[in-house]
């Protein structure tokens, strides 16, 4: 299948790991061309020299709005306006109510929250301009079922799935599509992290924790990052072009909800 990526330009955030970098190499591999941002710049350029020969490394901490307008201008200087636009980063640190404090609370508002408006600002004038453009923001299962041990995030998340909702009523006249992807258990970095603070927390073995977690998913299995990128690339392509407004879950099965 076509996705009709060839020459699209996009930007991917987290792009250096996880799913951010699975999503980078799925549409690379589609013919899109790729800037991908992250903090740690060594991390950035291995993973752009990896994803594609042409994949643009422009560090970016989306937690700074001035790095975010800088981060921009140089991907647009150097590949032309952005057609695709990956909003992800990585999550707040897990805990319940008790473990965090008020510099914990802006952290993570300005890391999911403010990140995802900061980015969308930047890129949606050129997308206006030109009629057309897909706004993908990466959330959580926490969306649909808050996870216990991790307060931060459930606050967080809704709040994209909210704007997205919005975006896409507001956009929709202008040919722009708005659309969450919402991933479940997936063998990142991030999920062996929480794996790890969940199994010091009661005391367990981390493949011992990972098994039960894999016990409570249909599919018993984790994802892997693959099977989430190429999700991204079909939503951002032409054959999701009726697609708007709504939250894919990439999950394995896992939510119980009939809306999930």
């Amino acid at each position: 299948m076509d996705l009709g990526l060839e020459g699209r330009v996009a930007w991917v955030l987290g792009g250096s790991s996880g799913l951010g970098r699975a999503s980078a190499i799925s549409l690379a591999r589609e013919g899109a061309r790729v800037a991908i941002s992250a903090r740690n710049e060594s991390r950035l350029t291995k993973a752009a020299a990896e994803i594609s020969d042409d994949c643009l490394a422009v560090p970016v901490d989306v937690s700074d709005p001035l790095a975010i307008e800088a981060g921009h201008r140089t991907i647009a200087s150097e590949l032309g306006p952005i057609d695709i636009l990956v909003a992800n980063s990585g999550g707040p640190p897990a805990g319940g109510f008790a473990d965090h404090d008020d510099d914990a609370l802006d952290a993570a508002y300005r890391l999911l929250v403010a990140s995802a408006w900061h980015l969308t600002k930047a890129v949606l004038p050129a997308m206006l301009e030109k009629g057309s453009g897909t706004l993908l923001y990466v959330t959580s299962s926490s969306t649909k079922e808050p996870i216990p041990g991790l307060l931060l995030s459930n606050m967080m998340r809704p709040a994209v799935v909210a704007m997205a909702k919005t975006l896409s009523r507001e956009l929709g006249p202008h040919g722009i599509r708005v659309l969450c992807v919402t991933p479940g258990r997936i063998a990142t970095p991030r999920v062996e992290a929480l794996d790890r603070h969940r199994a010091d927390a009661i005391g367990r073995a981390v493949e011992q924790v990972r098994e039960e977690s894999e016990a409570t998913i249909p599919l018993r299995r984790y994802g892997v990052p693959t099977e989430f990128g190429d999700v991204v690339a079909f939503l951002a392509s032409e054959q999701a072009s009726y697609m708007t407004g709504t939250s894919v879950v990439v999950d394995g099965g896992s939510l119980h909800g009939l809306l999930s």
